[in-house]
Order: C-alpha cells, then sequence, then structure tokens
C-alpha cells in the first residue's frame, strides 16, 4: 500500500466519484440540455481504464469509490466492471448512484457484485413533474426500480431529490413520507450551477436546504445525528423512524473544509473540485504508458497537490463551470 493522498490543506483523499458514461435515459432539467452532443466512443474511457485508475486510487489508500453517469446503468458491459471493481482490496464502500431507470434489471447484479450503498435520484411522486423534470422518464418505472432494490439487503439505500422553488418544493414531504414507509434515506440538494440551461432560472428556482428543512419541520421532528457516509450531506434523524434526512448545501453551508473527495469523468480528466476547472488528463497518461500503474499513481499524488481549497458557486444564476453535470459524474 502506497503513502495516503493528502492535499495542501490536510484534507486525506478516501472517496472517488468516477463517471463510467455520460450518456442517460433521462434529460433532467438541472443537469443537461434536452438536445445533447455526446462523447465520441474514443474519448471516453474503457471500462478495462476504469477499472486501471480504481485500482491505482485504492492503492493510495481510497476506500470509497461511487459509480456515475449519465446514467452508469446504460453503458454496455457495466456488470461485469461492478464485479471487478467490488473485489478491489481495501474497497470497503462501493457505491451507485443511480436515476432508477434500469434497477429493476439490475438490482441482484449490484448487490452480488458487492455494492454496498444505492443512491437513487428522486425528484417527484407526480407522475406528471417526473416527465416535465426529466423529460424522457417514466415515474412507475423508476418506483418499480426502487422496490426491486428494496428486496436486496443493500447496507443503505438513500433518495437524491434536487429541489426547486416553485417547481417541486411542493413535493418534499411525500418524498420524505414515501422514504419512511420503506425505511431508506433520503437528501435534499441544493441545484450545482454547472452548464448553461435555458429551460428555468436558477437564481429564481434556488431553494436552500434552510428552506426545505422549515418545510419538514413543520410535520415532522428532526434532531442532529452523527452519521457520516464520507460524503458532503449532513444528517438529521427523523424522529419514530430509522430514516435520516440529508442535505447537500453547496451554497448555504459550504463543506469544502471537510472535502475527501475527487473525480474522475468519463474523459479521464481527474478534477480536483467540483466547482473548479482545473484537472488533470489521466486517459493521456494510461494511453502513453499503458499498464503502468505506479506511474499512474504518481501523476495522481502530483495532481492532488493542486487541490482547490474551496469551490466559489453562487446562486444568482451565474455559472462559471460551463460542463454539464452528465459530463461530470453525478
Amino acid at each position: 500500500m502506497s503513502e495516503p493522498l493528502i492535499d495542501p490543506f490536510g484534507r486525506k483523499i478516501t472517496y472517488v466519484r468516477m463517471s463510467v458514461t455520460d450518456r442517460c435515459d433521462f434529460r433532467c432539467v438541472y443537469c443537461m440540455d434536452e438536445v445533447m452532443t455526446f462523447l465520441p466512443k474514443e474519448e471516453v474511457l474503457s471500462l478495462e481504464e476504469i477499472y486501471f485508475i480504481a485500482q491505482a486510487f485504492t492503492e493510495m489508500g481510497v476506500n470509497k469509490i461511487r459509480l456515475t453517469g449519465g446514467e452508469p446503468l446504460v453503458r454496455r458491459g457495466v456488470d461485469d466492471l461492478l464485479v471487478q471493481m467490488g473485489a478491489l482490496p481495501g474497497l470497503a464502500d462501493f457505491c451507485l448512484t443511480t436515476n432508477g431507470s434500469q434497477l429493476e434489471r439490475f438490482a441482484a447484479t449490484l448487490y452480488q457484485a458487492g455494492m454496498t450503498r444505492l443512491n437513487i435520484s428522486l425528484d417527484t411522486l407526480n407522475p406528471l413533474l417526473f416527465k416535465e423534470l426529466t423529460r424522457t422518464g417514466k415515474l412507475e418505472q423508476v418506483l418499480r426500480g426502487i422496490d426491486a432494490a428494496c428486496r436486496h439487503p443493500f447496507k443503505r439505500m438513500k433518495l437524491n431529490a434536487v429541489i426547486l422553488k416553485g417547481r417541486n418544493d411542493h413535493e418534499v414531504i411525500p418524498l420524505l413520507e414515501f422514504a419512511i414507509a420503506r425505511g431508506i434515506d433520503i437528501s435534499f440538494i441544493e441545484e450545482m450551477p454547472l452548464g448553461h440551461i435555458n429551460e428555468h432560472d436558477r437564481a429564481a428556482t434556488f431553494c436552500s436546504s434552510d428552506d426545505v428543512r422549515d418545510i419538514i419541520e413543520q410535520a415532522y421532528q428532526l434532531t442532529p445525528s452523527d452519521y457520516v457516509t464520507g460524503g458532503p450531506s449532513k444528517y438529521w434523524q427523523v424522529a419514530g423512524s430509522a430514516t435520516r434526512v440529508g442535505f447537500i448545501s453547496p451554497h448555504s453551508h459550504n463543506f469544502c473544509g471537510e472535502c475527501n473527495r475527487v473525480r474522475v469523468t468519463v474523459e479521464g480528466r481527474l478534477l480536483l473540485c467540483l466547482g473548479n476547472e482545473n484537472s488533470v488528463d489521466l486517459k493521456a497518461e494510461l494511453r502513453e504508458r499503458p499498464g503502468d500503474i505506479e506511474h499512474l499513481k504518481r501523476v495522481i499524488r502530483q495532481a492532488i497537490t493542486r487541490k482547490p481549497e474551496k469551490h466559489h458557486f453562487s446562486t444568482d444564476g451565474a455559472v462559471d463551470i460551463v460542463r454539464f453535470m452528465n459530463t461530470t459524474g453525478g
């Protein structure tokens, strides 16, 4: 095992989010444009390259990997990658973020591959609003997928809901009650200002974590929880329930001081911060020196020395980061 990854601010990097595809079967309004141009195959990491990068990170002390997209389960051959990655030594927390569309088909495969936790995006329980927010999604398909996943004993399952003022903020309590009924957790997320979108005005629809908590506390008692996942959520316990409520608050409660994460895009770029454009091209290094894991680890270690202290997201609708969330890795 190599020396651990420590950034210039003394933060130990133990968590990597890896995108396996920029493609998705939804077109969520806060994530991408309705008409998208996706990456050509030659610009995308192969599944073998994704595994090799994951191996390098685990050999440097990373013990949590989350696979993201786009929608990771639409990539052909991803089930084989799941099995390989799930067997990596030192990987204690193997997770997936999904829109749920393919869960009915993949739930058993995910569990058998050693997946410990699932995050499932769900922004509304209203079929018409679901169609409006996802543009192409079918709510009943996602709900069947969630119920299929609930039949397997994953360590934890969590819903992720992006709340937009005037669009789905009235869905906060129904979504919470849906989670409570299934004994799973839920996180409410402030919209990330990534990519230029025309569908809505981000400044007008911004809904803070404090706003959401106020809505919940009109109906339920919340108490602070010491539960941590290694991610950015701050959790609260719902009184009388197994469900925990998380708040991901990049704007209102900046979590950069505790950041233990980096991202690898499907193009092979190592993103050192979600809210900054500085990155390192791991794909170029891999293809120049294939199979040389020690070289790859040196490149990663050098990159971590340039990890910034914090991001600078704004709530006024301004976009400093032009890449969309589907190319970033959810």
